[in-house]
């Protein structure tokens, strides 16, 4: 899948894309003044199979919409992130997904991941909110290869497939 924003994207909007991108090990270019036909022609080229559009309210990353190859929206998810400022060391080639919240089981296959019910390392945990994160219907955080709970962090406010 290619990634890219809105036009006039924040400097945070652009490095929460860029460090989905290297998560996921997908393509990021810099929208610009394209249009979503310009970036799907780009997928084409670039032979993804979809496009992740990260969409900003007040310089933050506000919601993710994913697009089949043709256009049509598949998933939608309104956010909240929390963007770490170290090093991921994350494995992009052997990433899984640890669900225990089904309405984001949709994500699974749309980004191509394995499903574990076990990780300890390199994976992404779709997982209810805590107590103190209650305002949020779902969590996603990331794990590294060593184990460690990094701090990004995607706060899913609202589902729409």
């Amino acid at each position: 899948m290619l990634i890219s924003t809105s036009r006039k994207p924040s400097q945070k909007t652009r490095k929460f894309c860029k460090n989905l991108s290297h998560t996921l090990n997908y393509n990021y270019t810099n929208r610009g003044k394209s249009s979503i036909h310009d970036l799907l022609v780009k997928c084409k080229q670039l032979d993804e199979n979809g496009l992740i559009l990260v969409y900003e309210i007040k310089g933050n990353p506000s919601k993710i919409t994913f697009l089949d190859n043709i256009g049509n929206e598949e998933f939608n998810i309104q956010i909240s992130a929390e963007i770490n400022n170290t090093r991921l060391n994350i494995k992009p080639s052997e990433l899984k997904i640890k669900s225990e919240y089904p309405k984001l089981n949709p994500l699974i296959k749309l980004l191509n991941l394995p499903e574990t019910k076990d990780a300890k390392e390199n994976y992404l945990h779709f997982r209810l909110p805590k107590e103190t994160e209650n305002e949020y219907l779902a969590v996603i955080n990331f794990y590294n290869k060593y184990g460690d709970l990094l701090d990004l962090k995607i706060n899913i406010k609202k589902i729409s497939e």
